[in-house]
């Protein structure tokens, strides 16, 4: 069985991608499920007195976009006949470049950069963008192909 008929199909290259507009209840919800109510995050007069001069979501809500779109790169492989069940074995290089706010529509894609078939993991490289086309993260992804 070749690589691209190991992983259903995924080769490098293959991109998915998720786009979401990030609102306040967003910010809320984080705060609550991460425990982070740092004011940078919640106190708009706090937070104007800052270089960014509002409040920003929290580095780790953003990234989290990244898991719809490795997610549908996984539903992709499935779907193509792999046999395998992608594993997340986690992030690595992770740079958040530019702040995001309330209101920011972001584009969260993942491309397969690497395939080794020899220990079935694939690297994703993955980017997240603002309306803008501002980069405001990158990281890399690295997925386990289990039997």
């Amino acid at each position: 069985m070749g690589a691209t008929d190991k992983f259903g199909g995924i080769t490098i290259g293959s991109e998915t991608a998720f786009s979401k507009t990030i609102t306040e209840a967003d910010l809320g919800f984080f705060c609550a499920i991460s425990g982070d109510f740092d004011p940078l995050h919640v106190d708009e007069a706090y937070s104007a007195t800052t270089p960014f001069g509002r409040r920003i979501v929290h580095g780790l809500a953003v990234m989290a976009l990244l898991s719809a779109a490795e997610s549908e790169m996984s539903r992709r492989a499935i779907a193509g006949g792999t046999k395998l069940r992608p594993v997340s074995l986690g992030y690595d290089r992770v740079r958040f470049l530019a702040p995001v706010v309330i209101g920011d529509s972001l584009r969260a894609t993942y491309r397969i950069a690497e395939i080794d078939d020899a220990s079935s993991r694939t690297i994703g490289e993955c980017t997240i963008v603002n309306q803008s086309n501002t980069l405001c993260l990158v990281g890399r992804h690295i997925m386990k192909w289990v039997s």
